[in-house]
């Protein structure tokens, strides 16, 4: 029996951290992974078809430059894990999602907590704001986004999560909740989080299912 069918939801990891602290990195190299599945919340904008209602309804606040509304986010994410379920892309029997930039706020949290059982939320804290956006301001100019590459811009987005995503941790239990040292080298982050999930449970689970 998967750990869906246990629940009813879809096992997953939840990367919380700053911009630059490399949840990003992190999500995509433990999306190499066999049985983990990365979704990022920006492959889920950016897979969208415009054409779709759901699109059109996207495209509506996206235009005009508006944020989208939290209900519409998790309903396009939705959208996104079911179409890539469907086309067994995904295998949630087998597969954990890890979840990068989604949610992003307690009412997302609050919304996709119909959908997944979360077992583990790695927090990647780096107290450091200077080598944030030391880290941040590398990445812009090497995808020549240089408007990101300011200090305002920077510091906004530093502030932003602060007040809207790091909340999250108050919404789930503080016994799932892995404090990661985001400051290490990326290889010893990535350690840390693998180390953490192979205790887990539910990992452990699927594994002697699965051998």
């Amino acid at each position: 029996m998967s750990a869906e069918d246990v629940s009813g939801k879809l096992p997953a990891f939840v990367l919380l951290g700053a911009p630059g602290s490399g949840k990003g990195t992190q999500g995509k190299v433990l999306g190499t992974i066999p049985r983990f599945f990365h979704c990022a919340c920006g492959d889920v904008f950016r897979s969208l078809d415009t054409r779709s209602p759901l699109g059109q309804e996207f495209v509506k606040y996206s235009s005009r430059g508006e944020l989208v509304p939290d209900e519409l986010t998790i309903r396009l994410w939705k959208a996104r894990i079911d179409n890539l379920r469907d086309s067994s892309v995904y295998k949630p029997d087998i597969d954990f999602l890890v979840l990068d930039g989604i949610p992003r706020n307690v009412r997302q949290a609050e919304i996709l907590d119909d959908f997944i059982e979360v077992h583990q939320v790695f927090r990647l804290s780096c107290p450091d704001r200077a080598e944030l956006a030391r880290r941040m301001r590398k990445r812009a100019l090497k995808e020549n986004r240089f408007d990101d590459a300011s200090e305002e811009v920077i510091q906004r987005r530093i502030a932003a999560y602060e007040a809207e995503t790091l909340p999250i941790l108050g919404f789930y239990p503080a016994d799932i909740i892995c404090q990661i040292d985001a400051s290490q080298p990326p290889v010893k982050v990535l350690s840390d989080v693998i180390g953490r999930i192979l205790q887990l449970p539910a990992y452990q689970k699927l594994e002697r299912r699965m051998a």
